[in-house]
């Protein structure tokens, strides 16, 4: 089992992958971390570098489950996988998902920083039906639409 999830912020690709992991013994990459400095809010790894622990991951693990929404990241993966799940369950739901979001640790060192980049968060959420961008619904869409393997669309979030 190798499976890749892609979708807006907020869609629950991370609480799928957690899930999925833990149920069926799976290396676990959320690609936040490997295309953030640790440690800086915004700063990102060089390319080079992100493909490179991409490509690792993939390559090192029998079994294993990565998720986020870099268009980029997911193509590169996708030779590698054994199925596509595309989280689409609505902007109105990644939005409140957004706002309800537990701190994050590995990318805040406080709550209240998380809080502070709130607004452009929701912003940039809200705009994922709009943008052409490689974390976009057109191209997250594109790729889930012309991938010839397993694949599955979740628009209903449990």
């Amino acid at each position: 089992m190798r499976l890749l999830i892609m979708g807006n912020s907020g869609s629950g690709k991370s609480w799928r992958a957690r899930a999925l992991a833990a149920q069926h013994d799976l290396a676990h990459l959320d690609l936040d971390t490997i295309v953030w400095e640790p440690g800086q809010i915004a700063v990102p790894c060089a390319p080079e570098q992100v493909r490179a622990d991409l490509l690792a991951f993939v390559t090192e693990h029998e079994r294993w489950v990565a998720e986020g929404c870099y268009g980029d990241l997911v193509e590169a993966a996708l030779p590698f996988c054994s199925e596509l799940v595309f989280m689409n369950p609505g902007r109105d739901v990644c939005l409140e998902n957004n706002r309800r979001r537990p701190w994050e640790p590995h990318k805040y060192a406080s709550m209240e920083a998380q809080q502070s980049k709130l607004a452009f968060l929701l912003e940039w959420v809200a705009g994922y039906y709009e943008r052409e961008d490689a974390m976009s619904y057109a191209c997250h869409r594109r790729m889930f639409d012309a991938f010839d393997g397993n694949k599955t669309e979740v628009t209903v979030v449990d």
